[in-house]
């Protein structure tokens, strides 16, 4: 990566044509935390049946994140990720501020996203841990 690419030239689309879906298998199955191990036909339809953001340099697919939503009260944030050799530049904020400015998702009420370590990152566009951790229940 060159260390001086202004982040101007970083372009976010949600056209799913473009995504370089071998690598964001890749990057999730066998490079993330959250998603090591998941198969590539279950992240396929994962992305076929969600809102997907994909960041590129150029023709490349250098970041990516889904949104489940209702697209008018929920919406939930996943699988956001940047390839390693292009962090530090300020794209995932890029990504995240396309992702909250989106005018599909105007008035949305409730956004959700699962961190382990990019608090930073999300407090930054507004998100805080639960405030009511007693009344979400999950099932896995």
């Amino acid at each position: 990566m060159p260390t001086n690419t202004p982040i101007e030239i970083f372009i976010v689309s949600t056209d799913q044509s473009r995504l370089d879906l071998s690598v964001v298998c890749e990057f999730l199955t066998h490079r993330s935390y959250w998603a090591k191990g998941r198969s590539k036909q279950v992240i396929l339809k994962s992305i076929k049946n969600s809102l997907c953001f994909g960041l590129y340099h150029n023709n490349d697919t250098v970041g990516f994140a889904r949104v489940i939503t209702d697209y008018s009260t929920f919406a939930w944030i996943l699988d956001l990720f940047i390839l390693e050799e292009w962090r530090g530049m300020g794209l995932a904020n890029k990504l995240m501020d396309s992702i909250i400015t989106d005018p599909r998702l105007d008035g949305i009420i409730r956004w959700r996203l699962n961190t382990s370590d990019a608090h930073s990152l999300y407090e930054k566009h507004g998100f805080r841990k639960t405030q009511q951790p007693d009344t979400y229940m999950e099932k896995s």
